[in-house]
Parts: C-alpha cells; structure tokens; sequence
C-alpha cells in the first residue's frame, strides 16, 4: 500500500463521482482521486507497470464487470494482490449475500452509501485516517517507510 498514491474509484454513476470529488475536496485528502465509469478501464490501470494506488474504492452494480468480478481478478492477480492495495465497497443497497460475497475476496471493507453528504465525508475521513496508520507488509517497501523491527 502506497499511503501517497492514487484514491481510485470505480463508479458508474456520475452523480456519485461528484459526491466522492466534492467530499475529498472538503476533507483536504491530496491523493489524486481518479474515477473509472467502467470496471474493464479501471483494471487495465491498475495492471500498469509503476501502479500503486493507496486504496481502490467500488461500487458494486455496473454494467459489463461488476464489482465483485474486478476484485475477483485482482483477488486471483499475483502482481495485483502482491500491491496490498485495500478494496473497499460502497453499494446501494445491503444485503447478507452480498456482504458474504465481498469478504469472500478479503475486501477490505463494505459500506453502503450515506444518505447524507455528510455521513459521506465522514465515512471517508475514517477510512482514509484508519489506512494512513495501518501497516501492510508491502509498507515496509515504500520509499521513507520505517524498517521493520
């Protein structure tokens, strides 16, 4: 996990893209924020050489790939999976199957989206502080990280 690299959303609802813009915006978060529309462009991404983003945030219901297909084949990706790049979701609507479904690919955490701009930027807050301290293994191979103990 690169705690200085790309926030990379992937969401097809436009409406959404700007609620997450406008809430890092107000939270002062200086990771550049990218947005895919589509999950096929976003793994082509990710699957670039140098790429390595600080998490990867999904809606679930897209066209073409969904959600749980995208972390499936990052899931299953030895280069992806070596990044340790947190997979969050934010989804719609909530649902047990769902929930199993996403932690079956160790997700990172599941979240269905607030109803209120503020709950929104809260929810972000909290996970953008929690994964600024968090340690993954990959961590301890960034530039200026603190050599292991």
């Amino acid at each position: 996990m690169n705690i200085d690299g790309e926030i990379v959303i992937i969401e097809d609802d436009i409406d959404d893209q700007e609620l997450f813009a406008a809430a890092f915006r107000n939270l002062n978060i200086s990771n550049p924020i990218i947005f895919f529309n589509d999950a096929e462009f976003a793994l082509v991404h990710l699957e670039r050489d140098g790429i390595h983003p600080f998490l990867i945030i999904s809606d679930i219901n897209m066209p073409k790939v969904d959600g749980f297909e995208l972390r499936a084949r990052i899931y299953v990706n030895s280069e992806l999976s070596k990044i340790c790049t947190p997979y969050i979701f934010f989804a719609t609507s909530l649902s047990k199957e769902a929930v199993l479904n996403a932690y079956a690919y160790s997700v990172q955490g599941f979240f269905q989206k607030p109803t209120t701009f503020e709950e929104l930027e809260s929810t972000l807050r909290s996970i953008i502080d929690y994964w600024k301290k968090c340690y993954t293994p990959n961590r301890f191979c960034q530039p200026g990280s603190q050599p292991t103990v």
